[in-house]
């Protein structure tokens, strides 16, 4: 039996700290979004009993150190699998790139595994089991438009975000998060984002609100190392850009567009200017709905 999935990536429609545990991890008030870029896994029985994994790129790590074969793992070793895997990974999704790369490789993985392995197990299971292997899977499993609390794994579905264009940009930088953590909680926040505001936008189909209301307190951490972040905003804003953004640790920035035609200048703007080489014209997605 073989399996094909589409793990796309996501963006953050707003994102606050609210707060840090005692066990390091922070509580997060965020809305998440998948968007149309996607990796693309393939699955396949094997009777060796191993995990195998491949991947279309050498950047990606295909040992045990990468999710996917983390949850292969802890699927075969909880379930007792006498069944191998053979997996293969098309990479599109920029790597650490504040997108959710790694963890909607390993949703798709949960996903595709339970049903290669007849597991049986409901998303709501498969969430729980996620979140011991990273904060940002259950919403990947989830996906769509979604209200993320706790360390990300409280999920509450929402009204899909309003109908745009979308332009993503990942400068030629890598971006630590666990360095943008650590200098966050070095200084105060001065500014929360209205998460609360910007959902209620959502609901109320506001694209032009939901923009004005859009923040995340990591930005100004990492934009103050690397200009690049707000160069791209400034270009995608000069091509009629109703907002640009930073998602999640970034470096990555999207430029939302209420217009295709100006959504396609923004691309090729950023293009013409260097500042990153992976640009992509997207538009939010609800996976969900297109199964």
């Amino acid at each position: 039996m073989k399996l094909e999935r589409k793990a796309y990536a996501k963006i953050n429609l707003g994102l606050d700290v609210t707060g840090i545990r005692e066990d390091g991890y922070h509580i997060v008030k965020m809305i998440m979004q998948n968007v149309d870029l996607y990796d693309t896994l393939t699955f396949e029985d094997n009777d060796s009993g191993e995990i195998v994994l491949t991947a279309s790129t050498d950047k990606i790590e295909t040992d045990e150190r990468n999710l996917i074969c983390k949850v292969a793992k802890q699927l075969k070793d909880k379930f007792d699998v006498k069944k191998g895997v053979s997996m293969h990974l098309v990479k599109r999704i920029p790597v650490a790139a504040g997108m959710a790369g790694g963890s909607t490789d390993g949703a798709a993985a949960y996903i595709a595994l339970n049903e290669l392995w007849e597991l049986g197990l409901s998303k709501k299971e498969l969430c729980e089991l996620a979140v011991s292997l990273g904060a940002d899977i259950p919403y990947c499993i989830m996906g769509g438009t979604a209200l993320a609390e706790g360390i990300g794994e409280e999920l509450k579905t929402i009204s899909d975000m309003p109908a745009c264009h979308l332009v993503i940009a990942k400068p030629a930088i890598d971006v630590s998060t666990g360095w943008v953590y650590k200098e966050l909680d070095s200084k105060e926040i001065v500014e929360h984002p209205d998460i609360d505001g910007i959902k209620a936008a959502i609901e109320e189909d506001d694209l032009k609100k939901m923009c004005s209301l859009i923040g995340n307190v990591l930005e100004d951490v990492t934009s103050s190392k690397y200009k690049e972040v707000g160069q791209i905003e400034e270009v995608l804003r000069k091509e009629g850009a109703v907002g640009a953004f930073m998602t999640g640790s970034g470096p990555t920035v999207f430029g939302v567009f209420d217009d295709k035609e100006k959504a396609e200048a923004g691309y090729n703007a950023v293009k013409a200017s260097s500042l990153a080489p992976q640009v992509f014209l997207s538009a939010p997605i609800n996976p969900g709905k297109e199964d």
